[in-house]
């Protein structure tokens, strides 16, 4: 008989690292994510085709993250006894159906089936996403091989936002929804190629999620991503009427600076694999900074120069490229045992923060204005930046204690 793996140590990982089968997860994030948006960019012919309202036609998208949020937190109770392969390619099948259910929907329960449908297959691939990479990838790419599935995420937002609203205009809403599912069919194939089978490590029972929230440090990080993403949210959801009201951009103006955001969101993406490499705790507590910092100096000099303004949008844009992947990799530092648990953690935390931002935000935007909003959040997030620095750990409870306990002793 073998002896027993190690509770802190992720199953062996084959060499070479697979790569194919990290860029089939980022094919995955990107028509996840993609078919997350579409329904922003399309509500008008969605509303009148479907002979509801544009508020109703929104409903599509509250759903999903209201679903995925559950199925973030309970998606490894559920499966915890199957291949994880056959999970991720299960997700997969329902996103096909999701997007099938949206474009032939004639009325809003069948729309709204289908955005059930898409928050679960959301919501459960971004719980294991992390783990699985800790699978398919040494120890040491683990950083790297995240900052190349969050690409997914800006291509898809820009995407959404752009060709979404564009090929509505040309073919129709429903045939955009059949692109995606071509998109999605494309996605489970190449992860039916390129996935291995990944049997399930040990039972991870709904418990579990209790107890990796209460090990030392989890509480305050989970704190600190519900702030960082509230605080971005809050601004993201008003840059528009930021830039149309205080910087008195026009529309062009206006589209090459979101543009800008989305490239500049994905470079940061593309670096924080290489600051992460080097310092995961500066580079946690770097970001919500430069970000708070910027917010602080949007709700001042806002409106000074068109220029400055769009740089600092841009920056902004930059800095949160990376915040994703860094929590995303504290997770795989801090509880390595439990990194689905712990993802599911940080999906249902995202989603949390995503509503809540939008809600502060409106609140904020009623009784200060847009200036008000960017204030707010630049406050939330120089007060993330402050629970990371004094707060949060970045290795888990053995390994923090030891080196405590040695520099106590020298």
């Amino acid at each position: 008989m073998t002896t027993q793996e190690p509770r802190h140590a992720p199953q062996t990982v084959p060499e070479p690292s697979r790569w194919i089968a990290v860029f089939s997860l980022t094919m995955g994030v990107f028509s996840l994510v993609m078919a997350e948006f579409l329904p922003a960019s399309l509500l008008t012919p969605m509303a009148e085709s479907l002979a509801i309202s544009e508020g109703q036609a929104g409903q599509a998208v509250t759903v999903t993250a209201i679903v995925a949020l559950l199925s973030g937190l309970l998606v490894t109770a559920v499966t915890q006894r199957l291949d994880r392969r056959h999970v991720l390619l299960a997700f997969s099948v329902l996103m096909i159906a999701a997007n099938l259910t949206v474009a032939f929907a004639p009325h809003l329960a069948w729309l709204l089936l289908g955005r059930v449908l898409l928050g679960v297959a959301l919501g459960g691939f971004w719980a294991l996403s992390t783990a699985t990479v800790m699978r398919l990838v040494a120890e040491h790419d683990v950083p790297r091989a995240l900052s190349v599935i969050f690409t997914g995420v800006p291509i898809a937002t820009i995407s959404a936002a752009a060709l979404g609203s564009y090929l509505g205009d040309v073919i129709g809403w429903r045939n955009v929804f059949l692109l995606a599912t071509a998109l999605s069919v494309a996605t489970l194939v190449l992860q039916y190629v390129t996935l291995p089978r990944m049997t399930p490590e040990r039972p991870t029972p709904l418990g579990t999620l209790v107890s990796v929230i209460k090990r030392p440090g989890m509480g305050a990080g989970i704190i600190a991503i519900v702030l960082v993403f509230c605080g971005h949210f809050a601004f993201f959801t008003y840059v528009r009427p930021f830039l149309e009201g205080v910087s008195r951009m026009s529309i062009n103006e206006l589209s090459s600076t979101l543009l800008a955001f989305g490239v500049a969101n994905f470079v940061g993406t593309l670096v924080a694999g290489f600051l992460l490499e080097r310092s995961l705790r500066l580079t946690l507590l770097l970001m919500p900074l430069v970000m708070g910092v910027l917010g602080w100096l949007l709700a001042s000099l806002g409106g000074f120069s068109m220029g400055t303004d769009a740089i600092m949008v841009a920056t902004w844009g930059f800095a949160f490229g990376a915040v994703p992947v860094a929590w995303s990799t504290w997770i795989t530092r801090v509880v390595p045992d439990e990194a689905e648990s712990g993802g599911g953690l940080i999906v249902a935390s995202i989603q949390l923060a995503i509503a809540l931002g939008a809600a502060v935000g409106g609140v904020m935007f009623d009784i200060s204005g847009v200036l008000g909003v960017c204030a707010t959040a630049g406050t939330l997030l120089l007060a993330a930046a402050a629970l990371i620095l004094v707060a949060v750990r970045t290795r888990p409870e053995a390994s923090a204690d030891r080196d405590a306990m040695a520099a106590t002793c020298q």
